[in-house]
């Protein structure tokens, strides 16, 4: 039995309706992101079942592969803190994809021609979920350009603020940015209310700032394991 069957189930189930959608149309119209339908139809599942769907094969493996190392860890950590496990992972998930698409439903709702699809904002609710826990991991960008999590982090949200004000490309950076930001509000939630004792050794964990990231960074969740 795999140590993270709900990262597993959420990567078969978007690979199976993403390649079902890249032939087939009329799913991809019924089920894609389109907020002026939402608001004056009533289909208020889109905001789920968007989330499922990916324009091309790269979009999907690039978000797959991220959701799978970091969605992984997460269903780990969650089980291991006692937080919630599955269920807190499925909420940060699926409430990440939600919070992620409401800010273009404000923006589009009455856009007949703007469409969003993709599960971006529910794999940065989860990537920077796992960030709260070890921020001082290494990140390879591209696999080459190494660079501490929590750098990344902030960069990250740099970026989406800026290109989602560009408005320069057809990528919802506004859901890469609230998809993030949710990720670290309901991750420190969770511990707030389940797991308060882990709070100052996060905070101590983020006094020791590294731009490149460290070995042994990881460590400090083994350390967190082990006290509780």
């Amino acid at each position: 039995m795999s140590e993270y069957p709900i990262t597993i189930m959420l990567i078969a189930a978007n690979a199976i309706i993403s390649f079902i959608g890249f032939s087939n149309g009329q799913l991809v119209e019924k089920a894609i992101g389109w907020p002026y339908y939402t608001k004056h139809n009533n289909q208020w599942y889109r905001f789920i079942s968007s989330g499922f769907l990916h324009a091309d094969w790269m979009h999907l493996i690039f978000n797959m592969f991220t959701l799978f190392f970091f969605g992984s860890n997460l269903e780990i950590i969650l089980k291991a803190f006692n937080l919630g496990g599955s269920i807190a992972y499925l909420a940060i998930y699926f409430l990440g994809m939600i919070v992620a698409d409401i800010p273009s439903y404000i923006k589009h709702k009455d856009d007949y021609n703007y469409r969003s699809l993709g599960a971006s904002g529910a794999v940065s609710a989860v990537v920077f979920a796992v960030i709260v826990f070890s921020p001082w991991s290494s990140i390879y960008l591209y696999g080459a350009i190494k660079i501490s999590a929590a750098v990344y982090a902030v960069l990250y949200i740099a970026y989406c603020i800026y290109m989602g004000k560009q408005q320069s490309d057809n990528v919802n950076h506004d859901a890469h940015l609230w998809g993030s930001l949710f990720g670290l509000v309901f991750t420190f939630g969770l511990l707030v209310a389940l797991k308060p004792g882990i709070l100052p050794h996060i905070v101590n964990e983020l006094k020791n700032f590294s731009l490149f990231g460290r070995e042994g960074a990881g460590e400090v969740l083994t350390f967190l394991i082990q006290s509780l």
